[in-house]
């Protein structure tokens, strides 16, 4: 794979989980209003992104999709969008920003392991080494940071929904490489939202009808057309693009900037400071990620 690919690859990558980490707030704020259901918020932002999706299906030459792959992303769509984005809304409001960064900072690991028992994606010690790097830093900065509100304590339960997000997605990287490489982003993404769409209308139709949509808050709407349009449709976007281009570990790595934009965000706002521990684990995290990079099977 040549090298402007596997930039665009990782360009992709860490715009996608950055506005990720926007969205921790995002979601956040909108499970403490508690005005929608997590169920229901999966719905709506389901139905928003997959009719921009359909919509933008319009404007490219048409694909036809294998009658055989349409249960691979069907399962794709499970463990990719429905089951990882319900365990993160459901836990949301039940976990800290720390304890939530922390669970989350395991999801490349489990990417690895899966992708070398899926894929065949070999474990090399360079690999290993750079997930190691990257993990540490990520757990220093936690560790060194001061959490921007939240709850005051953390339930068993909320911390089983984020070990269970983790693998959902990290499964999601691992196994679905070779059908997502078959078809453009906009052909897969579209098929992926109408299965979850159709998974959650059971569940959440009947609140979605009732919800006064009027007599929601300026900065609900707001909060949940971020959610829709940024954090769903913009990033799920950008997601395969990396896929395409580079190793499942290596996309999973870019979970980090997560809480990074976190601390980010919370200094603009004076929540927090700029502070040397911050800047090392910054630079530890990122140097894990350029390790996997150059490996010798990073780029295979």
């Amino acid at each position: 794979m040549n090298n402007s690919s596997s930039k665009w690859g990782h360009l992709a990558c860490f715009v996608a989980y950055a506005i990720f980490g926007f969205n921790i707030i995002g979601c956040k704020g909108l499970a403490s209003d508690g005005l929608i259901s997590p169920v229901a918020l999966f719905c709506l932002r389901s139905i928003g992104a997959g009719l921009l999706f359909w919509l933008l299906s319009l404007f490219i030459p048409a694909e036809k999709v294998r009658r055989a792959d349409y249960p691979r992303i069907f399962m794709a769509s499970v463990l990719g969008f429905f089951l990882t984005q319900i365990t993160f809304l459901m836990a949301i409001h039940d976990i800290t920003p720390m304890d939530c960064s922390i669970v989350s900072s395991l999801s490349p690991i489990y990417t690895m392991f899966i992708a070398a028992v899926a894929i065949h994606e070999p474990i090399t010690l360079k690999k290993a080494g750079g997930v190691a790097l990257s993990f540490a830093g990520i757990i220093f900065l936690i560790l060194n940071s001061v959490g921007s509100g939240g709850p005051a304590t953390t339930t068993s339960t909320a911390v089983l929904l984020m070990i269970a997000n983790g693998l959902c997605f990290s499964l999601y990287l691992g196994i679905f490489k070779p059908v997502i490489q078959r078809y453009s982003v906009v052909t897969f993404m579209k098929w992926i939202f109408l299965f979850s769409t159709a998974m959650a209308l059971p569940f959440a139709g009947r609140e979605l009808v009732n919800i006064d949509y009027l007599s929601l808050p300026p900065h609900y709407v707001a909060e949940l057309a971020f959610l829709i349009v940024g954090a769903t449709f913009i990033s799920y976007f950008l997601i395969p693009v990396g896929q395409k281009r580079i190793r499942p570990t290596l996309v999973s790595l870019y979970s980090y900037v997560q809480p990074i934009i976190a601390i980010l965000i919370s200094i603009a706002l004076g929540m927090d400071v700029l502070s040397w521990q911050k800047v090392l684990a910054t630079v530890t995290v990122f140097a894990g990620v350029v390790i996997v990079s150059y490996s010798r099977t990073a780029s295979r």
